[in-house]
């Protein structure tokens, strides 16, 4: 809730900034306030749903947010029509209040909170954590294998993605219209995706959704930077999104059913902080080679690293002593 209220504020005072150096910095704190609050939510939804609801949950959810991704910028549109920027500034600072309020009405998951409320922020609770951490990830290694694996995705399709705008206008020579279009045929991919998913939770195995979720994910990425024009675009695009649905449910539900509730916002942010590393890294690797060559032949080379990550999830997950993970997880889960 403070973290809501904290960005609400902080959103509606851009409009009264003097000048553009101050709002790279208010949007840098920004960032670090939404920083703490993904693994602080992500903790607060792995309590607040039961175990066996996780994986049609975190296929709704992919949904609702894709939803939002289409309307936000149309909502935004509407606003700047309506008004001014200025006022699309406001109402999402309004909106992050409200989501504050809502907030409140949720019940609190927390049992006690007295074992940590003594503890102080300190250098010596940072290398504690970090050993906690560490120690975990030696004991599990498989399912620290499985996260490492799903970084590696997000650092990837990051990565790739940078150089997506400048490919389909640049190369395919797409005009600003249809890049809107085919960013909403991106978006009803995972909408059609997130809602299969919800639908089939029960059927669709987490060990399958993370396997063939991640390889077809590397091959549309093939299929789009092979692309000649708009109309071969599109179907890779859609793809990418169907796709990506799979594997993020996939990966989130694994996640929360096997990194335990109470080291689980300490894990998250340890290794954030170096896949955060890595997407920078990558995406500057990408950004060069691409001003240095072309654009295309850099996409392709990407996605073909992917594809090659994707081959090595599907190997993970597919292995007999993996498949006996996963069936003594199914099996405990349906107990």
């Amino acid at each position: 809730m403070g973290i809501d209220v904290f960005r609400a504020i902080c959103i509606a005072i851009i409009p009264f900034l003097p000048s553009l150096i101050y709002v790279y910095i208010l949007a840098f704190v920004i960032n670090i306030a939404s920083a703490i609050f993904q693994p602080t939510s992500m903790v607060y939804m792995t309590k607040l749903i039961p175990e066996a609801d996780r994986q049609r949950f975190n296929a709704l959810r992919s949904f609702i947010n894709s939803c939002g991704s289409l309307l936000g910028p149309a909502i935004a549109g509407m606003l700047f029509w309506m008004g001014t920027p200025y006022t699309a500034i406001y109402v999402n600072a309004v909106a992050l209040f409200f989501s504050a309020l809502i907030i409140r009405l949720l019940p609190n998951v927390d049992e006690s909170v007295k074992e940590i409320e003594g503890e102080r922020f300190t250098w010596d609770l940072i290398k504690s954590d970090f050993r906690v951490v560490v120690n975990f990830s030696k004991g599990n290694a498989f399912v620290t294998k499985i996260y490492l694996l799903f970084s590696g995705i997000t650092i990837f399709m990051t990565a790739i993605d940078s150089v997506e705008a400048a490919f389909a206008k640049g190369v395919l020579s797409i005009s600003d219209t249809n890049y809107g279009f085919l960013l909403s045929v991106f978006g009803a991919g995972i909408i059609i995706g997130s809602m299969i998913n919800s639908i089939f939770s029960k059927q669709l195995a987490v060990h399958f959704l993370i396997g063939v979720g991640t390889i077809f994910t590397s091959i549309d990425y093939l299929v789009f930077y092979s692309s000649s024009g708009f109309y071969s675009a599109a179907p890779g695009i859609f793809l990418i999104g169907f796709a990506v649905t799979f594997a993020n449910t996939g990966y989130l539900t694994f996640y929360q059913n096997h990194v335990p509730v109470r080291m689980m916002g300490r894990f998250e942010s340890l290794f954030s902080v170096m896949e955060a590393g890595f997407i920078v890294a990558v995406t500057v690797l990408i950004g060069l080679a691409a001003e240095l060559t072309s654009i295309r032949p850099v996409g392709l080379v990407g996605s073909f690293a992917f594809f090659l990550l994707g081959l090595l999830a599907l190997k993970v997950v597919s292995g007999v002593k993996r498949r006996e993970f996963f069936k003594k997880a199914a099996s405990s889960l349906n107990s």
